[in-house]
């Protein structure tokens, strides 16, 4: 009896692209000035980048490979995890840090970018040329992010939740979480809300966290907009 051999064959190994928003962080010098001021935006919003992806971009500096690792290492003492570098060559970095990333292109501009995207889907836009219309509301963990323009929200935006937008952003419910205008550097871009209580806003880049807006200002319909360096809020009643 002859026997018969089973010929195993290799299983193909699947690769995919996937891409990711992340943090920007382009680090000044001098770089003990640029983590004190690194520090002192954390302790205006706690957590904020807690668990969020982060993209160093070196561009601006010239360091060596030993001070290299000793910032990313001053990062994740932050809980700011690397997850990768811009502006340098691979040469300049050692074995144990992130790797080089090339071709990034900015997503939401300054210190603040769209984050905390959990796997609960986003509510469905009612429609979405130019401008976004968003008929439900925002649940905590939900991101809403539109690219093309401003996006109307006839709902709220519940805490732990967020709303990215190139243009300018409108909510006719209550703001609880957070609101990111003029995410492409659109400093024209203004937020309006029924009611604040929000978390954070920001617009261009510029941001107010919850410990910065005055308390006269909290419960009621508010617009905010830029004023040259200044985010400016003011009540609409």
């Amino acid at each position: 009896m002859n026997a018969v051999q089973s010929e195993t064959r290799p299983r193909p190994v699947r690769f995919r692209g996937r891409s990711y928003l992340a943090f920007s962080l382009a680090p000044e010098p001098p770089i003990t000035d640029w983590l004190a001021d690194l520090d002192a935006a954390i302790d205006r919003s706690s957590g904020f980048f807690v668990g969020r992806p982060a993209v160093l971009d070196l561009g601006n500096t010239t360091l060596s490979q030993s001070a290299i690792a000793l910032l990313v290492q001053e990062l994740e003492a932050r809980d700011i995890r690397i997850m990768g570098i811009e502006g340098a060559q691979a040469a300049d970095l050692g074995p144990g840090l992130p790797p080089v990333l090339v071709s990034g292109r900015p997503a939401s501009g300054g210190e603040l970018a769209r984050a905390e995207a959990q796997d609960k889907p986003a509510p469905k836009p009612a429609e979405q040329q130019g401008s976004l219309l968003v008929d439900t509301p925002v649940r905590s963990g939900q991101t809403v992010h539109n690219a093309t323009g401003d996006i109307v929200i006839l709902g709220s935006v519940a805490w732990g939740a967020e709303v990215v937008a190139s243009g300018s952003i409108h909510i006719y419910g209550v703001l609880r979480g957070r609101a990111l205008a003029g995410a492409t550097g659109n400093t024209k871009a203004r937020i309006f809300c029924r009611k604040l209580e929000a978390e954070l806003l920001a617009i261009a880049g510029y941001y107010r966290t919850v410990d910065d807006i005055e308390n006269d200002l909290r419960n009621r319909p508010v617009q905010a907009w830029l004023d040259g360096n200044a985010m400016l809020i003011a009540a609409l009643d």
